[in-house]
């Protein structure tokens, strides 16, 4: 007696036919068009830490590290020429910061299950949770190269200011005249500003505090509400804040009190910079593209890369950090 194998006919089936699933398989470029623009529209609309640097790009075949020449500028000259003596010259000093980029990215294996269900519903969702992963990674990078800022100011309680992060308590709180205080420091060094405020990037808790003074002008107050920043909450003296859950929080106040990092910032005082122009790419692989290294097509793959990435404080008299508790630091989580 003959025995047959039984085949479901469907399983051979294409789920999609805008997507192979079987031998070199490849994404249509209107599928590759649509999935980079959903990571870009997702990326844009939550990026808040690079939206304020300098764009820079290494040509391509140029390497993957950048040297910035600051020069100091020249003191003014106070004392008259003398008649037939010539001065003395005034040396050029320069001053050389480099940076080197690196590469990041990260990928989701999926099963076979995809190909006997909608494909593109778990492309789209895994595409979507690797657009706030590589959102995540890059805003972390460029806030963490801010937070390295030399320029600290910690905040007072009952008018003395605290000489240390782990002196400050929940009652350390940021207040209008801290932000005035602020303001000042960028102006006396001659920092300036972007499209004519100076910008500040505050947690949520911080932000809380400082709605609560009747100077705040909330955003959807504006007189010009078009020309917003991502994540911009309002105005406070002459500052802008931008709200981010990713501005730094600490647990490393008085009794483990959650302390929070406000970066204060002038225009041109931190560079993003990246190779070619090249952003984030998202890469699909369905099933089947990887030849004898899925030879059953079992696995598909997901995710995003960028080629070479890097951020870099160039001028640091531009970037002040305020430390300093909040209202809400006994519920402070860490993102350290």
């Amino acid at each position: 007696m003959k025995k047959y194998l039984k085949f479901n006919l469907q399983l051979f089936a294409d789920p999609n036919p805008n997507v192979q699933t079987t031998g070199s398989a490849e994404l249509t470029p209107e599928m590759k068009e649509y999935y980079n623009t959903l990571l870009l529209k997702l990326m844009q609309a939550n990026l808040v830490h690079t939206q304020f640097g300098k764009k820079d790009s290494i040509p391509k075949n140029g390497g993957k590290t950048i040297l910035y020449r600051m020069y100091s500028a020249f003191p003014a000259v106070t004392t008259a020429l003398e008649e037939g003596i010539t001065p003395d010259g005034v040396p050029l000093k320069v001053t050389e910061i480099s940076k080197t980029l690196e590469e990041f990215g990260a990928y989701t294996t999926l099963s076979d299950v995809l190909v006997l269900t909608a494909i593109d519903d778990n492309i789209k969702e895994a595409t979507e949770k690797h657009a706030d992963n590589a959102v995540l990674t890059l805003d972390r990078i460029a806030r963490n190269e801010l937070n390295a800022s030399t320029n600290v100011v910690y905040a007072a309680k009952d008018g003395v200011r605290a000489t240390s992060r782990s002196a400050l308590t929940a009652e350390h709180k940021m207040t209008y005249n801290d932000v005035a205080y602020m303001s000042t420091m960028l102006k006396r060094n001659n920092a300036p500003t972007i499209d004519g405020c100076y910008v500040a990037i505050a947690h949520p808790d911080v932000i809380q505090d400082l709605m609560l003074d009747e100077r705040w002008i909330d955003v959807h107050k504006y007189k010009d509400p078009e020309n917003i920043y991502n994540g911009e909450a309002g105005k406070l003296h002459n500052v802008r804040f931008i709200d981010s859950t990713e501005a730094l929080c600490v647990k490393e106040g008085e009794g483990n009190c959650g302390v929070y990092s406000t970066l204060f910032l002038g225009r041109d005082a931190y560079h993003v910079i990246d190779v070619g122009g090249a952003g984030v790419e998202i890469i699909v692989k369905p099933a089947g593209s990887s030849g004898t290294a899925d030879p059953l097509n079992q696995r598909s793959t997901v995710g995003w890369k960028i080629p070479m990435f890097g951020v870099k404080r160039t001028i640091e008299q531009y970037i002040w950090r305020f430390e300093s508790g909040s209202s809400l630091s006994d519920m402070a989580i860490a993102n350290n």
